[in-house]
């Protein structure tokens, strides 16, 4: 009895170890494969030759069956589970706002937007060219040396004793041109012959007072553009502003 009962023993071990054997293959190709299992068994019954051995080889080839059931249905919910989250990336990815087509997408759009820039620059030039001809076109600039003794508020232009342009700046602006910044006032037409143009400068001088100053020159105008330059620059040896108007010819 000794030797039967060690027989049936490791004969239900040897069934165990090949049911885990085989539901680790089950887990590794995600199908259920139950076949396997009573091939093993019956590999196994050489062991004994009584009748009474057969008993406990059908049941232990039961318990494998058994054991070996759940363990190869478990695994199919997992492998779904996994190819769904494999899944989910690529998804991801094809709704991705930076993907190649929406990055094409948005190159189109500014390529559109900097056609539509350069179209206005031209209809900018163009218009200028239509209200203001060269053989008629008149320009004031205005710029600024220093600053140390004049702090600008605004600029008053008139020609030919008429108010062309008043002009109020802001500190940005008054900052700009003390950094060298040229700013383009007034841009009109004046026919071809002798011309006075009045330029007024208001702001704070020395001591953070008001200050008004004016400049004057005489120019002709000839075919072709006009341009003048108000220059506002400091005089060091009077510790006063000093308001010019160049012609450039």
């Amino acid at each position: 009895m000794n030797c039967k009962s060690r027989a049936v023993s490791i004969f239900v071990c040897g069934a165990l170890l090949v049911g885990a054997f085989l539901s680790g293959e089950a887990a590794r190709a995600d199908t259920v494969s139950p076949g396997p299992a009573p091939a093993a068994a019956s590999t196994q019954t050489p062991a004994a030759g009584a009748p009474a051995a057969a008993a406990p080889g059908a049941a232990a080839q039961g318990a494998a069956s058994a054991a070996a059931a759940p363990d190869t249905a478990g695994p199919a919910q997992p492998a779904a589970d996994a190819a769904a989250a494999a899944a989910a990336p690529g998804a991801a990815a094809s709704a991705d706002p930076s993907s190649g087509e929406f990055k094409t997408l948005d190159q189109e759009v500014q390529g559109v937007k900097k056609d539509v820039i350069d179209l206005n620059k031209d209809l900018f030039v163009l218009e200028e060219e239509l209200l203001f001809p060269a053989n008629t076109q008149v320009a004031v600039y205005v710029s600024m040396d220093v600053g140390t003794f004049f702090a600008l508020d605004s600029v008053t232009v008139k020609i030919d004793n008429k108010e062309v342009k008043n002009y109020l700046y802001t500190a940005r602006e008054a900052d700009a041109l003390l950094k060298g910044g040229v700013q383009q006032i007034y841009l009109g037409n004046l026919k071809v012959g002798k011309h006075e143009l009045v330029a007024f400068f208001t702001g704070k001088g020395p001591v953070e007072r008001d200050y008004r100053r004016g400049a004057t020159v005489n120019f002709d105008k000839g075919v072709g553009a006009k341009y003048l330059e108000l220059k506002i620059t400091d005089k060091v040896v009077k510790h006063q502003p000093e308001f010019q108007i160049k012609d450039w010819e």
